[in-house]
């Protein structure tokens, strides 16, 4: 049954890339993400890769290699998603040192999160900070 198990996500963002081999490395150098998984088809296609951050996953693949989700994403824009970190700081210059662009610097919220906000390679909206919604059952 989805969310009795604390260690499984049960919200996954999936995101296409052109280079999704690109998108592997920017999101661990960068960003801090650990590749859990990186499958390749052929031609060097990513057909599914998972990254963790935290307790949060998100999964990615290549563009262009067909299947429902490929047709369906095909006009899609750009996502955005919102990861946990404790030391924003530490990690925004460590995505500075990796050349990410950075949208807005390491910013103390109104409602007490610290935050910054990056693009990837293909233009999806990445923030960092501290605030973590909590889920009361």
């Amino acid at each position: 049954m989805a969310g009795t198990d604390a260690a499984r996500p049960t919200i996954v963002p999936t995101l296409l890339y052109a280079d999704a081999k690109a998108a592997v490395r920017q999101l661990t150098e960068a960003f801090g993400f650990r590749a859990l998984a990186v499958h390749e088809g052929e031609g060097g296609t990513v057909t599914h890769a998972e990254l963790a951050h935290g307790n949060g996953v998100v999964m990615l693949g290549s563009k262009g290699r067909g299947g429902a989700f490929d047709t369906a994403m095909k006009d899609a824009g750009p996502a955005a998603a919102y990861i946990v970190v404790e030391d924003v700081d530490g990690h925004h210059a460590r995505a500075v040192e990796q050349g990410a662009e950075i949208l807005m610097p390491p910013t103390d919220q109104d409602y007490g999160a610290r935050d910054y906000m990056a693009r990837d390679l293909e233009g999806n909206i990445w923030s960092f900070g501290t605030y973590a919604p909590e889920v009361t059952h």
